[in-house]
């Protein structure tokens, strides 16, 4: 624990960028492909984009110099979720490649990976409950000294 006397004045108040709203990406460019899969990506990509990224611009005032982890952090979701359907579809344990008896599906190894990519994505973006308890909101008030007028 820290010790001391809070003082304002000696509080930075770290970096400010240009306020401008993320551009959501090409989600064909990032998630290629003409298959079932592959397009229920793209449209899961898209939703969680639009129910995410516009509450982390209002709440935190994500930027699009930002918008990079927000990225990441759909593309892990998107990539979790499909590898969840994949297991789900296919079951735990799958035929051996050389006819031997079932084996453990081999994504299963990626699950941990990608939850845990998930959770610190989340907690840098201010979407886990312990991480927005420590946001703080943008300024909406008109600036004198806003240095992006």
């Amino acid at each position: 624990m820290r010790e001391g006397t809070f003082r304002p004045d000696r509080q930075s108040e770290g970096i400010r960028f240009a306020p401008t709203t993320p551009v959501e990406p090409d989600w064909e460019y990032l998630i290629p492909g003409r298959t079932k899969s592959a397009r229920r990506m793209r449209d899961d990509a898209a939703d969680i984009w639009s129910r995410t990224v516009p509450a982390l611009v209002a709440s935190a005032g994500l930027t699009d110099t930002q918008a990079l982890a927000a990225v990441e952090y759909v593309m892990t979701a998107v990539q979790l979720r499909e590898v969840n359907r994949q297991i789900s579809a296919d079951g735990f344990t799958v035929p051996g490649a050389r006819g031997e008896s079932k084996v453990r599906h081999p994504l299963l190894s990626s699950v941990p990976q990608l939850r845990m990519a998930l959770i610190r994505l989340a907690g840098e973006l201010g979407l886990t409950p312990s991480a927005a308890a420590k946001l703080v909101a943008p300024d909406s008030s008109e600036d004198e000294e806003d240095i992006w007028d």
